[in-house]
């Protein structure tokens, strides 16, 4: 076993929790969840936690597991359908949110795994989106300036690992996942399958295993879906 790879989810997050922690969670919906380190982080009862997440899990899923159970405290995100208890907490005053456009979400975090404390961007400007940030005009159009996210630790979903933590994404996972694991103090990665150090064509690698310190191989059994929509398949034609 190298030093990279953890046998177990608990194993993996031994020795990084703290109370009052920043932790980044990846994923899209349901797609690209780090669904094994989620549980194990629910299960040390740390709390007071802010999470940077696109959205909070779905009732019963993902995030929200840590939510139902009191331990965050603030949530970074651009999505909050699909979760009442999300809605419901953030009314009543109980969660505090700090909601941003989707798009500025995912460059915040890419500013703060590339080391870039701010950026300016036109989406926002005008709403409830841009109220106490600094704004400046560039070729007379007005941009309002966002700051960088970072975190104490990241959480990330991937397809492949080798034993040197270079990252492979399979379709949707690849989202979220490759930007936090660049943004996080600590980055472990929840993978389905890892290979043989040099399995990787160096042009497939999303993630080059400098941005990550663990990983733990997970059962690839959970394919949740948030809402399943489906239509009568139509009738074979007879001849």
């Amino acid at each position: 076993m190298t030093r990279k790879i953890f046998p177990t989810p608990e194993a993996a997050l031994a020795g990084v929790l703290f109370d009052g922690m920043t932790i980044m969670s990846g994923g899209f919906g349901l797609a690209g969840n780090p669904d094994y380190l989620i549980p194990a982080i629910k299960a040390t009862g740390v709390k007071d936690l802010t999470v940077i997440s696109n959205n909070c899990g779905a009732d019963g899923e993902g995030l929200w597991m840590l939510l139902n159970n009191g331990q965050i405290r603030k949530m970074v995100s651009s999505y909050v359908g699909e979760n009442k208890l999300f809605e419901q907490l953030f009314m009543s005053g109980e969660l505090e949110l700090e909601l941003n456009p989707q798009g500025t979400l995912a460059e915040r975090i890419r500013a703060g795994g590339a080391g870039i404390p701010a950026f300016y961007t036109k989406t926002g400007v005008g709403t409830v989106v841009a109220e106490g940030k600094p704004t400046e005009v560039f070729d007379g159009e007005t941009y309002v300036r966002e700051l960088w996210l970072k975190a104490d630790l990241s959480i990330v979903k991937a397809w492949k690992a080798d034993p040197e933590g270079n990252l492979v994404y399979r379709k949707t996972a690849r989202n979220f996942n490759p930007v936090m694991a660049t943004a996080g103090k600590i980055t472990i990665a929840e993978v389905e399958e890892i290979v043989e150090a040099g399995a990787l064509g160096g042009d497939a690698i999303h993630t080059p295993g400098i941005y990550v310190d663990r990983v733990v191989k997970c059962p690839t059994d959970l394919k949740r879906i948030e809402r399943l929509t489906t239509r009568p398949r139509p009738a074979k034609e007879t001849i």
